[in-house]
């Protein structure tokens, strides 16, 4: 993999849960239930992203992400730090080196930097792709949660505006209806494939971000 000048801190100080990177794209919609549309009804907005994390079930899987990539982290911010040491010995006050060895440690600090990028780039990656399965594993279970809400409560309309692509300028808190679905699913967790909308239908509000390639760690 060939080295992108990934800025190493950066990267990985990143939230573990990302507003837009994320399968949640394929999840984004604009919920309509076409049976009731012939009557008056109401509308309301969802955040989606905030809805599958809040949950019980996403804040376990966020915890567990950290877990799970927090010790890579580590690693990696010891390497830019040690890096970071390297570097102030080429310019060190009151201290000269001769060409050889600045020629040395400058290609040290070359190499390390590279392989310090490119592993920061894999782990990114593969924290990217651990995220987009857990998104679309409970993405189903909200979707279904949102079907049997609106159907219940007279919504015709249920526009998610977590993506910055939704052209929603001004919405009522009092249509935002998010703390509401993620009681619904904690109350009674809804099974993805049995309980999958069958009267509405599901838009991305963007377009599908592509499976991330292997990679990194929060």
């Amino acid at each position: 993999m060939r080295d992108r000048g990934v800025s190493t801190r950066a990267c990985l100080d990143e939230p573990i849960v990302k507003s837009t990177g994320l399968a949640l794209a394929a999840l984004a919609l604009v919920f309509a239930l076409p049976a009731a549309a012939q009557n008056a009804g109401k509308i309301g907005v969802i955040n989606l992203q905030t809805a599958i994390m809040g949950t019980k079930d996403g804040q376990k899987a966020t915890n567990d992400i950290q877990t799970r990539f927090n010790p890579k982290k580590a690693e990696l911010e010891k390497r830019q730090s040690d890096i970071g040491k390297l570097q102030e010995q080429l310019n060190p006050e009151g201290t000269t080196l001769s060409e050889e060895a600045r020629a040395r440690l400058t290609r040290e600090i070359d190499q390390k930097t590279k392989a310090l990028n490119r592993d920061t780039e894999d782990a990114r990656a593969e924290l990217d792709q651990t995220e987009q399965k857990i998104m679309s594993e409970l993405g189903g279970g909200i979707m279904a949660a949102i079907d049997k809400y609106a159907k219940d409560n007279g919504y015709i309309l249920v526009i998610d505006i977590s993506s910055p692509q939704t052209p929603v300028v001004f919405k009522s808190d009092s249509i935002e209806i998010t703390k509401d679905i993620i009681e619904l699913y904690d109350k009674r967790p809804l099974s993805p494939a049995a309980t999958a909308p069958a009267s509405g239908t599901a838009k991305p509000s963007g377009p599908v971000v592509p499976a991330p390639k292997p990679a990194p760690p929060k």
